[in-house]
């Protein structure tokens, strides 16, 4: 059974990371982060769900940029918040 790619993949731009040093959001706030996963639509970097404060899920769904990517080495997978699934 084939799989229909995922219509928000047309959103995906080259994008250069922010902040590569960490969650833009929580270097401001001064709260810590696991993981980071940069919007490849607009560059923002925003912490994972396993985070506190869950930026990257946020900036998903306010600014309707849904795919993001892991910047841990070796990961190669895109997430898309619309769906929930990946992408």
């Amino acid at each position: 059974m084939a799989t229909e790619p995922d219509p928000h993949l047309s959103m995906v731009r080259q994008v250069t990371p922010h902040t590569p040093e960490g969650c833009e959001e929580c270097l401001r706030l001064g709260s810590p982060w696991v993981h980071l996963r940069p919007c490849l639509t607009c560059g923002h970097v925003g912490c994972r769900d396993s985070s506190p404060l869950k930026h990257a899920r946020a900036h998903a769904h306010v600014e309707q940029h849904p795919i993001a990517e892991p910047v841990e080495p070796g990961e190669t997978w895109r997430w898309c918040y619309a769906r929930e699934a990946m992408a």
